[in-house]
């Protein structure tokens, strides 16, 4: 006979997910914690919430923070809080992760307070990648003062995040059995000689809010950084080509210029940030109709425009090169992935 709390664990683990799920914030871990307060505040927009030795914390809206950046040397993307609807919704999650082995962790006190939440549960996701769960998020009166005049959050989140992989059919597997995210598309495009097919996920209204990336044929991962963007939109056009305006006199790097992408509609530039990895700013990006949304295939990542600013053989060699010294390197290592199991 099957036990009460055998039914409870299996009714909680099959409950729907969907629309309950959204990105919260991002931890970033650098030491050039000045650069990234001129790049987010002076470039980007946003609202400088708390500054000191050791940390540099910013909001794009009601939540306490979005985005923190702490003393360190990664030059990377440390953690990503992902926030669930409620509790139910968390309880979920965590009746899945633990039957596929996947131990968490629960944060209070200082922590937690540092992410504007008032705790969270961590696990380590695909590529190690710190993941943190939270249901409240603390909030601040204060009110707003950027550069930008405001960010598209609510059900959809901070925005989304693009990663690399060289078992992306796994990687894709942990979202969609833990988060039940949905294949919205894919794309397929030729870039620095190699092919690459990218598979956008979305767990609400937002088109996605992870996207998976892999070399076709031989799989390489010739990004340096857990997470290859982290993307925030904005509300308006004109707070896009404000941006790029202020990123570009600033003088960090544009890596891609003004365009529109075909799957989602996004108008967006991507700029290089302090620690390497990019930020995409966009606006305009479509919210999914699931009664009518298919699947669908698209031959190219954008329609118009995300040029590299720097065309110049020197800088194209430089880029291409890097690139394929690190796919080359990263066959030495095996990709984590907290799904077990064939791909």
């Amino acid at each position: 006979m099957t036990s009460p709390m055998t039914i409870e664990r299996t009714a909680a683990t099959n409950a729907s997910l969907f629309g309950a799920v959204s990105l919260g914030y991002a931890v970033v871990q650098s030491r050039r914690l000045d650069d990234w307060q001129r790049f987010l505040c002076e470039g980007i927009g946003l609202h400088l919430a708390r500054a000191d030795a050791a940390i540099r914390a910013f909001r794009m809206d009601a939540h306490a923070r979005r985005i923190i950046v702490r003393h360190g040397a990664a030059e990377d993307v440390a953690a990503l809080g992902f926030e669930l609807r409620d509790q139910p919704a968390l309880e979920t999650v965590l009746a899945r992760l633990s039957a596929h082995g996947i131990v968490t962790t629960r944060v209070h006190g200082e922590e937690a307070e540092l992410r504007g939440v008032k705790s969270f549960v961590r696990l380590e996701g695909p590529k190690r990648l710190s993941l943190e769960l939270f249901v409240d998020p603390l909030t601040a009166d204060e009110p707003l003062d950027m550069l930008t005049s405001g960010f598209v959050t609510g059900a959809g989140g901070l925005g989304h995040i693009a990663i690399t992989s060289r078992i992306p059919e796994r990687s894709q597997r942990f979202w969609e059995e833990i988060f039940d995210a949905r294949l919205s598309d894919r794309v397929s495009q030729r870039l620095g000689g190699v092919m690459l097919d990218v598979a956008f996920l979305r767990m609400n209204e937002r088109h996605h809010s992870v996207a998976v990336a892999a070399t076709r044929g031989l799989r390489l991962d010739p990004i340096r950084t857990k997470v290859q963007h982290v993307n925030l939109v904005a509300a308006h056009l004109e707070d896009v080509s404000a941006a790029y305006q202020r990123v570009r006199r600033l003088g960090f790097e544009i890596a891609h210029e003004i365009g529109q992408h075909p799957n989602d509609r996004e108008i967006s530039f991507y700029a290089v940030s302090p620690s390497g990895f990019e930020v995409e700013l966009g606006c305009d990006a479509l919210r999914v109709d699931e009664a009518t949304w298919r699947p669908a295939h698209h031959d190219a990542i954008s329609i118009w425009g995300h040029k590299p600013e720097d065309t110049s053989t020197l800088h194209t060699l430089k880029v291409n090169l890097g690139n394929a010294l690190r796919g080359v390197c990263s066959l030495a290592t095996a990709e984590y992935s907290p799904i077990r199991g064939e791909s």
